[in-house]
């Protein structure tokens, strides 16, 4: 049996929080520069390549590559033969929350209650997502989720009779009534199967995949790309103001089901998609 004390995982959990919000991901950013390539816009081009610029200021001066600094989502993996001393796992995470956004400058956007809306002023309670798998180590995967890309995520509840037709319609449909909303070009997670919760939880991990990457199974993949095509031919582009880049990606990650059911979610994200993470 391993023991970490949580005094251990507050430092690192305060650094994913600022590097996120100040370093785009490289396939992030390598994407958004292939875009301005490909955009046929010539008013997309230039929002494409501001956004490029915008990410190396926030990359060079250190500072929030957008205002919203999103809400702290936290995918956590923790080994079996992990033992944890010195106090809750979850106070740490959330105390490596309030020192990450303070010490960063970055902007405290939760309010503790959601009818009451009084803001806590640290950005906790972070939302955590525990998994407990096989080994010692434990893994913490940190997202900044915007309000603006979230207020455009849903779940549906379709019949199974509803088929991948029925999904393809449910995905391109949220796309296109979202409209310039999520601060396009977007990355579009989509879950399906599980249940109610569980197809809108994988779908937000599904935009923690690198942007280049393809579903293991060749039927998912060609589905991913079926359905980019699909959202970059609505016409929303960069900043909603037309173009052909939409969405820069569609990740798609999918769960056993009931027989009667064919539940299905769609996660957006913005051009900001920030997440970062450490193993310990």
């Amino acid at each position: 049996m391993r023991e970490i004390d949580v005094s251990e995982i507050i430092p690192k959990v305060k650094t994913l929080c600022m590097d996120a919000n100040f370093f785009l991901g490289d396939d992030v950013l390598n994407a958004l520069k292939k875009a301005v390539d490909t955009e046929e816009s010539p008013v997309g081009k230039g929002i494409l390549g501001d956004i490029v610029e915008n990410a190396k200021i926030a990359h060079d001066q250190q500072v929030p590559m957008c205002q919203d600094t999103g809400f702290a989502v936290f995918f956590v993996e923790v080994g079996q033969d992990v033992h944890f001393t010195g106090g809750s796992l979850s106070e740490a995470i959330n105390e490596g929350v309030r020192r990450g956004y303070e010490e960063g400058y970055l902007r405290k956007s939760i309010v503790g209650d959601p009818i009451k809306r009084v803001n806590t002023k640290d950005n906790t309670p972070a939302v955590i997502n525990y998994d407990i798998v096989p080994g010692d180590k434990l893994k913490i995967v940190f997202a900044a989720k915007g309000g603006g890309s979230e207020n455009m995520s849903e779940v549906k509840m379709m019949k199974p009779s509803d088929g991948v037709e029925g999904l393809k319609d449910f995905v391109v449909d949220r796309v296109r009534r979202s409209g310039g909303n999520p601060c396009p070009p977007v990355i579009v997670g989509v879950g399906v199967g599980g249940t109610f919760d569980k197809c809108a939880q994988i779908a937000k991990k599904a935009l923690l995949r690198e942007i280049g990457s393809t579903h293991p199974d060749p039927f998912y993949a060609d589905l991913e790309s079926e359905l980019l095509v699909k959202i970059n031919n609505i016409g929303i582009g960069p900043q909603g103001v037309g173009g052909r880049i939409t969405a820069l990606a569609v990740f798609i990650e999918v769960h056993p089901c009931h027989i009667a059911s064919f539940p299905a979610a769609v996660n957006m994200q913005c051009h900001a998609a920030r997440h970062k993470e450490v193993i310990i």
